[in-house]
This record gives C-alpha cells, sequence and structure tokens, in this order.
C-alpha cells in the first residue's frame, strides 16, 4: 500500500518518537479493550482485536525507550495507525449497525477484515526490527503475527453463511405472504436465527428496527433500489416477528397470572358473591391502563403494552405520540389486536357470569373479492407523523425515478415497491401520486413481463381508492391499458385486479359514462366472469352492477352477453356469486334490451321460486323483483308458469308475512299481479 506521507516525516537520519507512538498506544488499547463484541462477525472481530493487542506491546517497549525511530519504521507505524484506525471504526461500525443487515452482508463485512490484515501485514514488511529496541518476547511476537498476517486466507463464518441462508429463506416466504394465499412465515424460525445474532428480547428488536431504518435512510438514493428494499422488507419482517413471537410469550405469562389469580380468588371469594363483586375483582391484566376499566377491545401499541381500543386512540388523537404507561416514544401509530389476551378475557368472563361486551366500533374494512387487497389486516392505523410522511416521500420519489430511468429488472422491483407502499394509508396514496407515479405505472401495464404488468395494475388498484387520485388516473388516459390488461392480461391475478381497478374508479359517474363508450370493457369482464377465480368471478359481477347504473350503460352489458351467463351462475353453487348475479340481473331488467333477453331464459323461473325458500334475505329480494319484472308489462306467459308451479305461491305468502320489508312489499305486489290474472281465469288466489 502506497501512502503519501507529509513532508515533516520524510528526513534523514533518525526522529523522535513523537506524539505517533503515543496515539497509536492509546489507539491500540481503545480497540483491545472493546467490550461485548457483536454476534455478527465475531470471529473475524476477535481475532483482529488479538492481532492489534499483540501490536500494543510493541507500541508500549517502542514508547518505553529514548532512542529516536529510524524513518522505515515511522512509515511503518504511520501505516499501521491508518489501519487500526480503520479497524476500530468497522468494528463500531459492526457494534452500533444492524445486526440483521450485518448478516446479510456477511461476505462483504469479511472481505474488509481481511483488506486490513493484509495491510498490516504489508506495514509490517518495513518494520525493521532489527534496529529496534525490543524485548526478545515482543520481537518473537511480532515476527510469529508478521508470519501470520502473511498467509491469512478469508475468513467468512460458516455459521452466519447458515443463519444468513435461512434469513433469505424467510424474507422468501414474507414477501410470497404479501400475494394472494400463498406462503406463511415460520416465527420459530425467525425467533431462533434471531436469537442467534442477539435479538431476545422486545427491546432488542425495537433497536433494531431503528438500526434498520437507519441503515435505510444512509442506503438511500446511494445504495441501489434492491438495497433500499431489501431493507424495508427486513425491517416489515422484524415488525411483525417483534409482535407475533411476544403476543404468543405475553400469553403465557398471562396465563399464569390468571391461573394464579382465579387459584386466589377461587380460594377468598364467597359463593354468594354479586355480581357487583366479581367486576371489583376484575384481573389487572384485563384492566385498561388508562381507563382501569375492563377491556373491551385490546390492543398493542408500539411500545408492547396494552390497552382498550378506544382509550388509546383518543390520548394518540388528542396529540401524544408516547406510550402511557411507560413513557416511551411511539415509533409508529399501529394499533394491533392482542387476540391472546383478548381469548382469556372471554374465558374469564363466561367462568363469572361477566356479560361480554362486544365493542362494535372497532375498525373492521372488509371488502370482497381482491378489492380486500386494499386494506392491511387487522391492524387500524392513526395518522402517521411528521417524520414517517417524510420517509414515505422519499422512498416515493426515489422508486418513481427507478420507474423512469431504470433498466426492466429495476422496472419490476420499483413496481413491487410501489405497490405494497400504496397498500395501505390514504397518506402514502396521496404522497405517491404527488411523486408522479401514475403516468409511468400506466405505461407499465402494456409490459411484456408477466410481473412487472401485475405489479404495475395492483398498485394502480391501491392508488384508486383515494378519490382524487381516481381522477388524476383517468386523467393520465389509463383506462384503455386497464381494459388491455383486464383482456388479455398475463396472469389472472392482473385481470381481476384490473377488473377491480375499473370497479375502483367506476364510482365516480364521470368514470362510468368514459368506460361506457369502450364496449371491449364489458366483453373483457363478460369473460372474467365465466373464467375467472371464484373472486374474479365476484369482482366482475361487481363491476358490471357498478356499471349499470348508468343507464346507458345497461345495453352494453347485454350485448356482451352477460344475461345466459349470469343465469348459469345461478346454478353453480361453486361459483360463489348466486346473490351478485341476482343483483345484476334484477338491474338489467331496467332496460328492454335486458328485460328482453332475461325472459329468453327458460330455467330462470324455477331457479328464482326455488330461492325465494332458500335464498339469502338480499337474494330472496331481488328473486322477487325478478318475477315481478318479468310478470309486468306483457309478462302473462311467466305469470301463468309461476301459478303452474306448486312451490310459489306458498313461497310469495311466506315472505309476504315473515320477509324483510323490501320483500313484503313486493311479495304482496306480485301476488295482487297473480291475482288478477287468475281472476280472468275464475281462480283467484292468495
Amino acid at each position: 500500500m502506497n501512502v503519501a506521507l507529509p513532508p515533516i516525516m520524510i528526513s534523514s537520519g533518525f526522529l523522535p518518537t513523537g506524539s505517533l507512538v503515543e496515539s497509536l498506544t492509546h489507539l491500540s488499547n481503545e480497540v483491545a479493550s472493546v467490550e461485548k463484541l457483536p454476534f455478527v462477525q465475531f470471529r473475524n472481530i476477535s481475532t483482529t482485536i488479538r492481532r492489534i493487542k499483540l501490536l500494543s506491546s510493541l507500541f508500549e517497549d517502542i514508547r518505553g525507550t529514548d532512542s529516536p525511530l529510524p524513518p522505515s519504521s515511522i512509515l511503518c507505524l504511520t501505516e499501521l495507525f491508518s489501519v487500526i484506525q480503520r479497524v476500530k471504526l468497522l468494528i463500531q461500525g459492526c457494534k452500533d449497525g444492524s445486526s440483521i443487515w450485518g448478516l446479510t452482508q456477511t461476505e462483504f463485512l469479511s472481505n474488509q477484515f481481511h483488506v486490513l490484515v493484509k495491510e498490516m501485514g504489508g506495514a509490517l514488511d518495513i518494520l525493521p526490527l532489527s534496529l529496534l529496541n525490543l524485548s526478545t518476547d515482543t520481537r518473537e511476537q511480532v515476527q510469529l503475527l508478521h508470519r501470520q498476517v502473511k498467509r491469512v486466507d478469508l475468513l467468512v463464518d460458516p455459521r452466519e453463511l447458515q443463519k444468513r441462508e435461512e434469513l433469505l429463506q424467510i424474507m422468501k416466504s414474507n414477501n410470497q405472504m404479501n400475494s394472494r394465499d400463498k406462503g406463511s412465515v415460520d416465527y420459530v424460525k425467525v425467533k431462533e436465527v434471531l436469537s442467534c445474532i442477539g435479538l431476545r428480547s422486545p427491546l432488542d428488536y425495537e433497536e433494531e428496527i431503528s438500526k434498520l431504518e437507519e441503515e435505510a435512510e444512509k442506503q438511500a438514493g446511494t445504495g441501489g433500489l434492491f438495497v433500499v428494499s431489501n431493507i424495508n422488507n427486513l425491517i416489515s419482517l422484524v415488525k411483525y416477528s417483534k409482535s407475533v413471537i411476544f403476543i404468543d410469550r405475553d400469553k403465557e405469562e398471562i396465563k399464569e397470572n390468571f391461573k394464579q389469580r382465579s387459584a386466589y380468588m377461587k380460594r377468598n371469594q364467597d359463593i354468594s358473591s354479586s355480581s357487583q363483586s366479581i367486576l371489583s375483582n376484575i384481573p389487572d391484566e384485563f384492566r385498561c391502563p388508562i381507563s382501569l376499566d375492563l377491556m373491551k377491545d385490546p390492543v398493542i401499541v408500539a411500545s408492547g403494552h396494552t390497552y382498550d381500543r378506544n382509550s388509546i386512540a383518543q390520548w394518540i388523537n388528542s396529540g401524544h405520540q408516547t406510550c402511557p404507561k411507560s413513557g416511551q416514544r411511539l415509533i409508529h401509530m399501529a394499533l394491533i389486536p392482542n387476540y391472546a389476551l383478548k381469548s382469556l378475557m372471554h374465558q374469564w368472563c363466561q367462568d363469572n357470569n361477566v356479560p361480554l361486551i362486544d365493542d362494535s366500533s372497532s375498525s373492521k374494512f372488509e371488502r370482497s373479492s381482491s378489492m380486500c387487497n386494499l386494506s392491511e389486516k387487522a391492524i387500524d392505523h392513526i395518522p402517521a407523523t411528521k417524520a414517517a410522511m417524510g420517509a414515505v416521500k422519499m422512498t416515493a420519489e426515489f422508486l418513481v425515478g427507478k420507474l423512469a430511468m431504470g433498466s426492466p429488472e429495476v422496472e419490476r422491483q420499483a413496481a413491487y415497491e410501489l405497490r405494497l407502499l400504496a397498500k395501505t394509508g390514504m397518506g402514502n396514496r396521496r404522497i405517491i401520486a404527488e411523486a408522479g407515479a401514475i403516468p409511468f405505472l400506466v405505461t407499465l401495464l402494456s409490459s411484456t413481463d408477466p410481473k412487472v404488468q401485475e405489479n404495475a395494475v395492483t398498485a394502480m388498484l391501491n392508488l384508486s381508492i383515494l378519490e382524487n387520485n381516481k381522477t388524476l388516473i383517468m386523467s393520465a388516459g389509463s383506462i384503455d391499458s386497464i381494459i388491455n390488461v383486464l383482456e388479455s392480461g398475463k396472469t389472472m391475478e392482473a385481470r381481476e385486479n384490473a377488473a377491480a381497478t375499473i370497479y375502483s374508479l367506476s364510482i365516480i359517474n364521470d368514470c362510468k359514462v368514459t368506460i361506457g363508450t369502450r364496449p371491449r370493457a364489458f366483453s373483457a369482464l363478460v369473460g372474467l366472469l365465466r373464467e375467472g377465480t371464484s373472486t374474479g368471478k365476484k369482482d366482475a359481477a361487481s363491476v358490471l352492477f357498478n356499471l349499470s347504473f348508468y343507464k346507458a350503460n345497461k345495453e352494453s352489458v347485454v350485448v356482451a352477453g352477460a344475461v345466459p351467463l349470469l343465469v348459469e351462475m345461478l346454478m353453480d353453487d361453486k361459483a360463489g356469486i348466486t346473490d351478485d348475479a341476482l343483483a345484476l340481473l334484477a338491474l338489467l331488467l331496467g332496460c328492454s334490451e335486458g328485460l328482453e333477453e332475461i325472459r329468453k331464459s327458460k330455467v330462470l323461473v324455477p331457479l328464482l321460486i326455488d330461492l325465494l325458500r332458500f335464498g339469502s334475505t338480499k337474494g330472496k329480494e331481488n328473486s322477487i323483483t325478478l318475477l315481478l319484472g318479468l310478470c309486468k308489462d306483457g309478462g302473462e306467459e311467466v305469470a301463468r308458469r309461476l301459478l303452474l308451479n306448486p312451490r310459489s305461491v306458498p313461497s310469495l305468502q311466506s315472505l309476504s308475512a315473515d320477509g324483510s320489508l323490501k320483500a313484503r312489499r313486493k311479495a304482496d305486489a306480485l301476488l295482487r299481479l297473480l291475482n288478477r290474472c287468475c281472476s280472468q281465469s275464475h281462480n283467484p288466489v292468495g
């Protein structure tokens, strides 16, 4: 290693030791006294420290002599100072940095230690031992060290490689779990791997999350898309693993406490005590630390403490950003249901005859079909902090930049990251749109790469949930590209998510009109209704139903061939869209083309009569609507077929007496119509 030395160090004769040896002695002692070595790179760090301890004997001997040093030794010591300084920084980085990220970078870090050891050997090459006044032991130690470092090989700990491979497999499973119905994470294995690198308590996990977030911020803009996205995946894994792993631990602790408390109460409680007495003996674990009442809906905050949802939500919404119990600052505002505790509370309530109180105000965002992908499961979010929004903005702008100028592989990863980022939070969706992502995502809809197309259309679906984004997506000229994906997408998931996107956009009336001018959109939706998964069929029926609220679109739905297929769906129990099909058929009655097409079906009336008896409440209402519409305005033939069926009139009479308000009203109307029809034959009914 060639080093450009300061002019003061290049001179003839002997130079005084000066501050160089003092600095070396102090620096080597600092490195040698490092305590609590990190779990990652433990072997490289411990070996390097041992070598520096040997050098510290050299520096001590030199410092103890009054003789000036020859220039060649000054050069050696200067290089050793540089090497040891970098060793100190490298060890400090391993200690202060993320253990998980260090594990993924094990070969890179091992190589850095190897390079420094080789440089140490290069410096010792020019050390004139014969000219130095050293003790025999020190001289032999330095010679031995010199021989060792000259032939040292790269040391990559095989145990770290094994743990890294296990971690990568876990990350792969975690990524697959984000896809629809794929993969699962073995949290026992997660706990084992993370424990091996020193993560053993909730506090360890919180510190690791903070270190990963710092690493992501450091790498943004310099580390590349895959680096940032991999760190984000690790953060997601650690956060969720923390809740899963330590909820299980808390469950066991609570069970034990519950057993002890139950035994104590059993010994001391009077059998004839009143319910008021029972309520006064609620276990402390079941009381909200804020209200001190029995919790209705226990949730866990970032600090790991559990509160009643309403109480902690009021606390956070009033501007507090700390845990009421510990005073610890909350690094995120997610409220995670504590199912373990809730189960034990229910058991306690049943055992003690305490009425169960179901908090209906709990946030439950449910949507059928693929629209369910638009919300995070089992997590409620309080509005994010300014810092969190800043991080989202930085990430969004970085990913959009990669969409604009990246390679196909980078585009694929960027689209996937935007898809995940847009999955939760209206704030995220607004920021991504403001970063200019929508036009680039529209372009990617025509990609020949199945994954790129799927990620792009799903990202569009997630973004479209925000009302303002619907207008932006339509303004970007996206509708034809979305219809192309719906019609001939590379994967079924892409087609189904394209349908869900159209559903989301069609909530705006102007969008219904715009989509209605594209007849192939209706053909593509009918195609999905025929070919899709049960979820896809449901999506397609929902979109057609929504579009049909615009009168001009009803004819397009009929022309696309929806009616015979919907009738067929009523006979297919596996399709699982009976109510959706009935609702759409009832809506299509509102146009002459729809009424004519529905009347052509020979099997529909018997099906509707059966559904009057066995259908759901909604199904019965729509079945009556269809029968009433078919019997009106020239529907005498349908009325006669109804009268000939022995089950029709009793079913209508039953609904007229016991059905929903809407069903009763329409059943009465249909019975009157059938009565008039029978009057003409002198055989009244009802």
